[in-house]
């Protein structure tokens, strides 16, 4: 990679924010509609063996599920048939906790899944092999690294933080702020990635926390509001730009349109376009 090149998400912006929230719950609809309201997106992960038979109680019903996260524009994602930690069983279980999930979701929702969460966060060496196995293009775990940097191991993927991390606002701050030159974020690109259970919020009756912090990073021109796998396929996107030899092309085979810092350049190489920088 050139290294006066920088990724950028969409019209240029340099940070991203996306949230990861998990096990297909009743609260789901209160954290969506804050969502909404202040602009955010981000991904729910679904254990289909799981659904309510009658609305009303924690757990969302088939229907119930279809309807709040078809129309709320977010993603849908694995996160086991039955919510068994995947290295609690032997490889033929696993691959069918993963698998079934990714083929009861896809009946429900008629599209791809291809994302997922770990199951109590747990995962080894043996269980990334399943999840390539199922057709699983990234994984989040439950490490929290309080920074905002691109992820490398998509199959092992990082988060910012929780929600109940005490420090949530701090680093709220710190991603929204703009860096000083010559400091190490000044011209990398930001992710914030927030995870948790929206139940959370009920059990310890505190969903102010959240709706300050969607408050605080919401409806910002300078951040790109996105799902899991719409990160996923952009920064892929980005890593499979291609240049001649001189540096003076740059070819894009993806279908998606490519924003990058060329040497303090804006540059936006369209999805299937051969550019001249």
């Amino acid at each position: 990679m050139i290294k006066c090149m920088y990724l950028r998400f969409p019209q240029f912006r340099q940070k991203a924010l996306t949230l990861s929230y998990d096990d297909g719950v009743s609260a789901d609809k209160k954290l969506i509609d804050i969502m909404s309201k202040n602009g955010l997106k981000g991904t729910f992960n679904i254990n289909s063996g799981k659904f309510a038979e009658e609305s009303g109680g924690f757990r969302l019903t088939e229907e119930e599920a279809v309807a709040l996260y078809s129309e709320s524009g977010n993603e849908v994602a694995i996160h086991g048939v039955h919510h068994i930690p995947l290295t609690y069983i032997d490889n033929t279980m696993g691959i069918n906790e993963i698998f079934k999930d990714r083929q009861n979701l896809e009946r429900l929702f008629q599209k791809p899944v291809q994302g997922m969460a770990y199951a109590n966060g747990v995962y080894s060496d043996e269980v990334v092999d399943m999840l390539k196995k199922c057709g699983v293009l990234y994984a989040r775990t439950t490490k929290s690294t309080e920074a905002f940097e691109i992820p490398d191991d998509w199959l092992r993927l990082p988060t910012t933080c929780h929600h109940k991390n005490p420090r949530l606002m701090e680093l709220a701050d710190a991603f929204l702020a703009d860096p000083a030159q010559r400091n190490f974020w000044a011209d990398r690109a930001r992710l914030f990635y927030l995870w948790g259970h929206s139940y959370e919020f009920d059990y310890d009756n505190n969903w102010e926390v959240i709706e300050h912090f969607a408050k605080r990073v919401g409806n910002r021109d300078d951040v790109w509001y996105a799902t899991n796998m719409e990160i996923y396929e952009y920064v892929r996107a980005y890593k499979r730009l291609q240049f001649s030899s001189n540096e003076d092309f740059i070819y894009n085979p993806s279908n998606i349109d490519v924003y990058v810092d060329y040497f303090g350049k804006q540059v936006c190489v369209k999805a299937g376009e051969l550019k001249r920088i």
